[in-house]
């Protein structure tokens, strides 16, 4: 692959936007300086050294950890525009204001590196305009860039040209946010707010209007607008809330100011129950207040019609639940012909979205696929207005989408356009619809075609559908993600199968990156660790002894594995007692092992939640390759266990093994701490950079920013460790810090407990969990083996279950799935 090599990026505005760009790059270990205005009083750079400093203050975290805040050079514009000559990339990040933005290019232009690439993350300026204040020889080298926020988390970038953007420069873009930043890319025309931005700032316009329209409260809005319809959970009034008032107005007034000839234009009329929230300073969550405001533990929204906050919690009607579930044909048949007010609503706010997109898509976007994918990535949709629409039968909805328009109910008065009623969806294995590079020509006919009579006239009609962009970045991803109706193939029906069970699938992709790889796949809910699984995967390391070079154990979803399967080993306690259980834990001990010092390497490609069984898998494979957002950790103690697959062991030997390597006299105790309280507190790691630092990611494991690039890296680690010779590790006793440290440990607890800081049975967990990792009643320095602590992980886990304030947090977990704090 060609690469565009990122040495040292810049990022011109040390903003919520900017500093939090710096911060992902730091994430993904690009070296990154942060500029911003001189300050007027104190060190130059005061601005963007502060702006750092907040990082570690922002929730959900920016930073994977926040101390790396420390990496991000900070900068100001009167004393170090000359850094600007070292970096490969400048992002300009600065207030939306075009003026400004313009005087700012007008200063660096004569800093920025010949090669070097420079990118405006604007939400909706035009990208040629700004453009214009450039020198000759940087406009080739300009486009636009608009990060999503929050940045870390939100898969979406646009990238936007300017008719003098060489394309190469948008392919190098695209290749680096994808696999260096782990984004997803969508490239939009340069129009008003672009794509994502466009279509949902107008549908939240419009599912405002409608809420008013039928008299619903802004909870029920909510609950109606969130996962329900397979939407973002926060719904719309909390999205806006969490986006600030201020920036959605801002947002909105781009559209104002630049689409009066929009039939839409008289629905982007800022409402006025968000001017008269940001008029007296309610802006969202930044300020305490917007649509709702928390009092207390309380959360509180705002009533209309009088102006005070008023307890929220109010939900759909059970109708609107049911009805939400059917398919989607069922589903807006139900919706239109129902009489209830939620009902009413929720067709409308589709029936908007379906017209709102039809008429701009021209004049926003290359493809259908372009706005389905933006508003999955941007907004977090399960599906697009127009994979919905088709999914619902592409006819028959226009059909009702284009009456509402002739009764005069929809938003605006503007039909369908023409390429509507030539097509029978946008989405084809041959690719998706581009009306800008088709031509469509209608004649009228005599038989009815629904609202309008017009058919294709095919002499004068070119129905283009483009493929997917096919850059070489995209070959690293065995399963890239598309859109329904694309007939992109699923990855577990996909490949070569091996064998299979309940719960497990062995397979091969294929592609001469996969040669000789034997993929496992945990198809079961959550991939909990049942006995099928464990069945699993000392089925493919026997086959991966005999015939692969490898395994890698890999699902295409963000689970790797929520733990064991409690629920289904139930039935052998109720039968057995925890004595039945012990020989199911040896199972799943012994299977760890084999895969500990299986002859070829296992490596776990981790995306998404690794807890309990799930981490204990992970950690015993010969490496991993972990998705940027993995979350990893014993869980255990939550459900009054400890763990009992290795985890403990793991951790024991772990410290042996950093002991040895700083000094053969050290003491083991000190090596031990971090894993015991990981264990003992539940500790989760929240990024794969804090999963490596609490030690369940480790040196030679790979972090990836891309999760559709981790089966790839995954299989390329088991290739090259095969093809140099990996042996696995020798099995060996190692030392343990004995009964010493566990009195040590117990002493703290003890205190911790008197304290009120822990409870009783908290203090109890603790306390087995340190018998294990100091390996029992031994002296220290015993050498001991991992069957030995094995034994004592199986007699203390076998022990909790019996154990009455234990069998009130499993059932409490099992029953809603949270917590008991007992």
């Amino acid at each position: 692959m060609n690469r565009f090599p990122v040495r040292k990026v810049a990022v011109l505005g040390a903003g919520v936007m900017g500093a939090q760009i710096a911060a992902h790059l730091v994430n993904c270990r690009v070296p990154v300086v942060l500029f911003d205005l001189p300050a007027k009083e104190g060190p130059k750079s005061a601005i963007a050294q502060k702006a750092i400093e907040n990082l570690k203050k922002i929730k959900p975290a920016p930073l994977g950890l926040a101390d790396e805040a420390a990496l991000i050079q900070p900068a100001n514009y009167e004393e170090h525009l000359a850094l600007l000559g070292e970096c490969d990339l400048v992002v300009e990040a600065i207030a939306e204001r075009m003026d400004w933005k313009l005087d700012l290019y007008a200063k660096i232009a004569p800093h920025v590196a010949p090669h070097a690439l420079l990118a405006s993350n604007t939400s909706g300026l035009s990208i040629t305009k700004l453009s214009e204040v450039l020198p000759e020889a940087i406009r080739p080298r300009f486009c636009g860039i608009h990060f999503f926020n929050p940045p870390r988390y939100m898969a979406l970038v646009e990238l936007i040209d300017t008719p003098a953007t060489r394309p190469e420069v948008l392919d190098q873009l695209e290749a680096f946010v994808t696999t260096a930043l782990g984004k997803s890319v969508v490239r939009a025309k340069d129009s008003p707010n672009f794509i994502a931005n466009r279509v949902g700032i107008a549908g939240m316009l419009a599912t405002m209007k409608e809420a008013a329209t039928y008299g619903l409260g802004y909870d029920v809005v909510d609950d109606l607008t969130g996962k329900k319809m397979g939407r973002a959970s926060s719904g719309t009034f909390r999205t806006a809330d969490v986006v600030g008032l201020d920036t959605m107005a801002h947002v909105i007034k781009t559209l104002q100011d630049n689409l009066q000839d929009d039939p839409f234009y008289e629905s982007y009329a800022t409402p006025p129950v968000l001017a008269g929230l940001i008029e007296k300073g309610a802006l969202g969550q930044k300020a305490g207040a917007g649509f709702y405001k928390k009092a207390g533990k309380d959360i509180l929204r705002l009533d209309p019609a009088t102006g005070e906050y008023v307890p929220a919690g109010g939900k759909a009607d059970p109708l609107l639940d049911r009805i939400l579930k059917k398919p989607p044909a069922e589903r807006l048949k139900l919706l239109r012909e129902s009489s209830h007010p939620q009902a009413k609503f929720v067709w409308a706010i589709l029936r908007d979205a379906f017209h709102y997109a039809a008429v701009h898509l021209e004049a926003i976007a290359e493809t259908a696929r372009d706005v389905d994918f933006a508003m999955r990535w941007g907004f977090g949709s399960k599906q697009g207005p127009f994979e919905l629409w088709q999914a619902a039968g592409w006819r028959q909805v226009a059909e009702w989408v284009q009456a509402d328009i002739d009764a005069g109910v929809a938003l605006c008065k503007a039909p369908l356009p023409p390429w509507v009623w030539a097509v029978d969806g946008v989405h084809t294995a041959e690719g998706s619809f581009s009306p800008s590079a088709s031509t469509i020509r209608l004649h009228q006919v005599e038989k009815s075609l629904g609202p309008l009579s017009f058919a294709l006239d095919a002499n004068l009609s070119t129905l283009k559908h483009v493929p997917l962009r096919d850059l070489p970045v995209y070959q690293r991803q065995a399963f890239r993600e598309n859109v329904l109706g694309s007939g992109a193939v699923e990855p577990l029906k996909s490949g070569t199968e091996v064998w299979k069970n309940d719960d497990v699938r062995l397979w091969t992709p294929e592609g001469a990156s996969y040669d000789g790889v034997l993929v496992a796949s945990i198809t079961c809910k959550l991939h909990l660790i049942s006995p099928a699984v464990v069945e699993g995967l000392l089925k493919a390391v026997e086959l991966a002894e005999q015939s692969y070079a490898g395994v890698v154990i890999w699902s295409p979803d963000d689970v790797f594995s929520a733990g064991a399967n409690l629920e289904a080993l139930m039935p052998v306690f109720m039968k057995h007692g925890s004595m039945g259980i012990k020989p199911e834990v040896k199972k799943l001990q012994d299977a760890l092992l084999r895969v500990r010092y299986a002859q070829v390497p296992v490596v776990a490609a981790v995306r998404g939640i690794a807890l309990g069984g799930g981490n204990e898998v992970a950690i015993h494979c010969a490496r991993r390759v972990a998705a940027m957002e993995s979350y990893m950790g014993f869980v255990e103690v939550g459900v009054g266990l400890v763990p009992a697959g290795g985890g403990l062991a793991f951790v024991a030997r772990r410290a042996a093994e950093m002991a040895a390597a700083g000094n053969a006299n050290a003491d083991i105790q000190k090596f031990l701490i971090d894993g015991f309280t990981s264990a003992a507190m539940a500790k989760v790691g929240t990024s794969a950079l804090e999963n490596r630092k609490l030690g369940y990611l480790i040196d030679g494991d790979v972090v990836v920013p891309h999760k559709d690039e981790l089966l790839f890296v995954a299989a390329a680690q088991v290739r090259a460790m095969a093809a140099s010779g990996w042996r696995p590790p020798l099995r060996a006793p190692f030392p343990v810090a004995g009964r010493s440290a566990i009195a040590t440990i117990k002493g703290q607890l003890a205190n911790m407990r008197d304290g009120g800081f822990v409870s009783a049975h908290d203090f109890h967990l603790a306390t087995l969990i340190a018998e294990v990792v100091c390996g029992g009643d031994v002296d220290g320095g015993s050498l001991v083996t991992e069957e030995y602590l094995h034994a004592l992980e199986r007699d203390r886990f076998c022990a909790l279950l019996d154990h009455p304030k234990t069998q009130e947090r499993i059932m409490g977990m099992l029953q809603t799935g949270k917590p008991v704090r007992n």
